[in-house]
């Protein structure tokens, strides 16, 4: 059976947690992350999460995030830590989810985008490849060469290769 096309426009690209989905996700985090009875207060990770999904969506580095998400670097800190607990692909997952019960995932079409850069500082250095088995073929500098010089002004050096 065939599906027929929606009649609902897809809603605007999301550039920021939703209203309603923000209760979801903040459970979601109170979870994971439960606020600390002692030290500095946490910051609001509302804001966090919309410069995270900002950063995404736009590519713009780190340090040229707007100044309303907050701390670049607090920003980029949380983002670090989200992927390092598991917690970003759960975050991910439901704001796919709420848009996608809006109509706005076209699963029939998907893009990947990539950026490759040279290694800054070379990178790591690679060991060199083994080889498979031993080389068998002649070297071209085993064989008998003789170098013979001639005396004068323009001496130039021959290279008198004899047949074996």
């Amino acid at each position: 059976m065939a599906r027929t096309n929606r009649k609902v426009p897809p809603p605007d690209t999301i550039w920021e947690i939703p209203d309603n989905l923000w209760p979801i996700v903040a459970n979601l985090l109170a979870r994971h992350y439960p606020p600390a009875r002692t030290g500095r207060p946490r910051v609001d990770l509302r804001p966090i999460l919309n410069g995270i999904i900002y950063r995404l969506r736009s590519s713009v580095q780190w340090n040229k995030l707007p100044s309303q998400f907050g701390s670049d670097s607090t920003v980029h800190r949380w983002f670090q830590r989200f992927n390092a607990d598991g917690l970003f692909e759960e975050l991910w997952a439901i704001l796919v989810e709420g848009c996608d019960e809006l109509g706005g995932v076209s699963w029939e079409w998907q893009a990947a985008d990539t950026v490759l850069n040279k290694a800054r500082f070379g990178g790591t250095s690679s060991d060199p490849t083994p080889r498979i088995e031993p080389k068998t073929a002649r070297n071209a500098a085993s064989s008998s060469t003789s170098t013979v010089a001639r005396s004068g002004p323009s001496s130039r050096r021959r290279t008198l290769t004899t047949a074996r």
